[in-house]
């Protein structure tokens, strides 16, 4: 073989070994397996039911407010209202058809800072949960604007379809809530990314479908308890520290239940 051709293989080789090396940090695609809420008609609002304590209050309004950004193009595809809650317990925080219910209560020492649940029919999203761990925001480590503002925005993006963008904590931070951090100073907010995801999931999907859950409660949830990790089901992702950050359970008849969990330290 030439020198020449000796001189190209090797530049090929160095670039490809190069590129295999870059740490792979942000999702091209962060949808929640392509999952959405069902609509006719644009904007549809969600609805987020205020189940939580005066504590909670502001973090639950700056975090609709944020989800509702004017600088992209996704509250033409979707905005959220928040109204009164629905879940009478918000220990067990039970769905509500077509809704999402934010629950915040001490749940105990689980483990777990926040989990949202999703529940699907088909690849319709018909309710959601999210609930917050008191039990750790009474603490001084956790109780601090940060963490409770990270936290109510990731659970509630969960709520949308959005998967995180990055389940490494002891990577960058992305700036934004969709992104496991051990620092969450700069993860305060979705980013451009994730308006962007929003408005790809949504535009391509105006549908009605309705929705095979009552309009009061959902009854595949009435005997689960998505504040037990052992009502979760099945372990499906795990994040970089080694503990679960997604579980699926099958409800039978084309349902399922999805559960996105954040870890306290």
């Amino acid at each position: 073989m030439s020198r020449t051709f000796h001189r190209r293989l090797l530049t090929a080789l160095v670039v490809a070994l190069s590129f295999s090396v870059l740490p792979t940090i942000t999702h091209a695609d962060h949808s929640w397996g392509s999952y959405h809420w069902s609509r006719t008609s644009n904007p549809f609002i969600l609805k987020l039911g205020d189940n939580v304590s005066g504590a909670w209050d502001s973090y639950l309004a700056t975090a609709s407010s944020v989800w509702n950004s004017p600088t992209s193009s996704w509250p033409t595809m979707q905005s959220t209202t928040i109204v009164a809650g629905k879940a009478s317990k918000p220990r067990t925080c039970r769905p509500t058809s077509g809704r999402v219910e934010v629950c915040a209560t001490t749940y105990g020492n689980n483990g777990w800072l926040g989990v949202a649940s999703i529940w699907i029919s088909g690849s319709h999203i018909t309710a959601g949960t999210v609930k917050l761990n008191d039990t750790y925001y009474n603490t001084a480590t956790y109780n601090t604007p940060a963490w409770r503002n990270l936290v109510m925005c990731q659970e509630i993006g969960h709520t949308f379809g959005l998967d995180h963008q990055d389940e490494n904590f002891s990577n960058a931070n992305l700036g934004t809530c969709m992104d496991y951090t051990n620092d969450p100073s700069t993860n305060q907010h979705p980013n451009q990314h994730d308006y962007d995801m929003l408005e790809t999931i949504y535009s391509a999907h105006l549908d009605a479908f309705l929705s095979a859950f009552s309009k009061t409660s959902p009854a595949a949830a009435d005997d689960i308890d998505a504040s037990d990790p052992k009502e979760w089901g099945t372990v499906v992702r795990k994040s970089s520290d080694g503990r679960s950050s997604l579980h699926e359970r099958d409800l039978g008849k084309g349902k399922k239940l999805f559960t996105f969990v954040i870890w306290a330290d």
